[in-house]
């Protein structure tokens, strides 16, 4: 019985010791056996989470007094811009992407006095990221308007030649922004450039006369233009110019007559009178004249003469198309008929047959062309409209965005034939018939 109970209790210790062994690596492992695809070395469990974009806006969110021409920026990193929305009033400012989305910047301009609305999403590997933010643009001290455009009559048909006008309320020192916000297009393709006249004036006109029968566009895109340094455009202005035949008047004072041309064609042939040029006032002016306004009567007044002095006078004329600031007209004139085709007998103007000179008068557009030769007196450039006497090559230096210097203005003498003394700065549609 002994040798049996041996033999029995040696499996049992046995079994006893493997159990223990196993208990004694089972609590080795860290408790208890591991989970399928759980990593048993160090650090398990602690991989960092993918950050979600981070995006940023320029202005500042509650910035208050941000300059309306300066734009906005929104910038994302760690992912791409999927949209960016700003705002005013229900109104979108226009902006664009860079090419990997990161970049978001303004390219329209912003109003002034207003509160902008900033909205952005973007996506990344670390999910999607929101900003909302908010700022508010300045409100300037003086706002900059344009007080005349011309030409801008309603349904007014215009010359080949005629310039567009542009005059502020207020002194731009920062022509180059100004200039910068004003465009000029036109149907048929044209070659132009600004000039600027005076701190408040700026003229447009072609390197050649326009193409006949189109229209031409100005917009002057000015909200959130910098004018100056306290100073901003306040809104947007638009107008139209229909540019009818190509209406050319020829004058020959060697030969006493003017050849008038519509669309290359001769439709009228007129003996005139021109200045007598006994004196620089009494001699008509050489070069590219335009037609500017015309009045039926005009009362004519010799300059710088009272009544009584000698060779004063008062004339009251018919039918009368004015062609510079110095008094110069086309005009009727049944007093030198006899002379007309002739002699040049007039004070400066273009005499005429009363029946010629009404058919002109009639016929006439603002900004035709007349083109006088023969004297030795020049147009000055800035005399009325003659823009065409300076070479475009000169003309487009008085702009400021090739940051030019500006050239001296000359100063135009009068003709003997106006009440108004030369004035260097344009007419607007609004100046009274002077005589």
């Amino acid at each position: 019985m002994r040798g049996v109970r041996q033999r029995l209790r040696t499996p049992i210790a046995t079994l006893a010791l493997v159990v223990a062994g196993l208990l004694t690596v089972s609590s080795c492992s860290g408790g208890g056996p591991a989970l399928p695809g759980a990593s048993s070395g160090p650090g398990a469990g602690s991989t960092p989470a993918v950050p979600a974009p981070v995006i940023k806006v320029s202005p500042a969110k509650g910035a208050a007094k941000v300059r309306p021409d300066k734009p906005v920026v929104v910038s994302a990193t760690g992912g791409a811009l999927e949209d960016v929305s700003v705002s005013s009033g229900g109104k979108p400012v226009e902006g664009e992407f860079n090419a990997d989305r990161t970049r978001w910047v303004s390219t329209g301009r912003l109003k002034p006095a207003a509160a902008y609305t900033v909205t952005a999403k973007a996506a990344g590997e670390g999910g999607p990221a929101t900003v909302t933010s908010a700022f508010k643009t300045l409100t300037p001290a003086r706002q900059l308007r344009i007080a005349d455009i011309t030409p801008n009559v309603k349904g007014e048909t215009l010359g080949i030649g005629m310039p567009l006008m542009v005059t502020f309320d207020q002194d731009v020192r920062d022509k180059k922004s100004v200039e910068g916000a004003l465009t000029v297009t036109s149907e048929k393709p044209h070659t132009g450039a600004w000039r600027w006249i005076s701190d408040r004036q700026v003229i447009y006109r072609p390197s050649k006369y326009w193409a006949a029968h189109q229209k031409v566009t100005f917009n002057a895109d000015l909200q959130g233009v910098r004018g100056a340094s306290d100073m901003y455009g306040v809104r947007n202005y638009a107008s139209t110019m229909k540019i009818g035949a190509a209406w050319i008047s020829t004058v020959s004072v060697r030969s006493h007559t003017m050849v008038v041309r519509k669309d290359g064609k001769v439709v009228k042939r007129m003996p005139i009178s021109a200045g007598k040029a006994t004196t620089r006032e009494y001699t008509t002016t050489n070069g590219i004249h335009l037609t500017m306004e015309r009045g039926n009567p005009v009362t004519m007044i010799s300059p710088g003469k009272k009544e009584g002095d000698p060779g004063y006078y008062k004339e009251i004329v018919n039918h009368a198309v004015r062609i510079s600031s110095s008094g110069e007209y086309v005009h009727s004139a049944p007093w030198s008929v006899g002379s007309q085709g002739r002699a040049n007998v007039s004070h400066g103007c273009i005499n005429a047959r009363p029946d010629q000179a009404k058919w002109y008068y009639d016929n006439f557009h603002r900004g035709d062309i007349v083109k006088i030769t023969g004297t030795n007196r020049e147009l000055e450039w800035n005399n009325g409209w003659g823009f065409w006497q300076m070479p475009f090559k000169q003309w487009r230096k008085g702009s400021a965005l090739p940051q030019t210097p500006k050239t001296a203005t000359p100063t135009p003498t009068p003709s003997a034939e106006a009440t108004d003394p030369a004035t260097p700065v344009a007419p607007t549609d609004q100046a009274a018939v002077t005589g």
